[in-house]
């Protein structure tokens, strides 16, 4: 990485001169771009017999501001991050955390119901268990000709 002076660096990462330079941020955002840091809801799937697990990644979110719907045979999930209001703490340099609303939806199909889906959430994780729906055997259906 080339070597920067700090008036370079504010100009490029959009401070003023009275914001104070730490060279960990410019290491940061080379290291990452926009979207990787602020990626949310991360989710890992998996199947067993009976259904799938959902394991989604809800960081800082209260459990009451986590909404899941069925509409359509789309499983979406809500969720909103409050911002703390800190005081006596001095002048905010650089706020990083994500706050505000974000949602993701996974396509369950039309066979699931609302009862065949279970969820709870702890330390940070929204665990969505779905139930597989039963199949039921299509039988042939003949027409008579006249």
């Amino acid at each position: 990485m080339a070597q920067m002076n700090v008036e370079e660096n504010n100009r490029r990462e959009g401070y003023g001169v009275d914001n104070y330079y730490h060279p960990f941020w410019s290491l940061f955002n080379d290291y990452f771009s926009e979207s990787e840091a602020t990626d949310v809801m991360k989710t890992d799937i998996s199947e067993n017999d009976d259904g799938y697990e959902l394991e989604v990644e809800v960081p800082g979110v209260d459990k009451k501001d986590i909404r899941l719907s069925l509409d359509k045979g789309y499983l979406s999930i809500a969720a909103k991050v409050n911002k703390k209001e800190r005081h006596g703490h001095g002048k905010n340099l650089r706020m990083e955390r994500y706050t505000g609303s974000f949602s993701r939806s996974f396509y369950v199909g039309n066979n699931v119901k609302k009862e065949d889906i279970s969820a709870a959430c702890d330390n940070g994780i929204l665990t969505i268990d779905i139930k597989k729906p039963v199949e039921t055997k299509q039988e042939e259906k003949f027409i008579e000709i006249k």
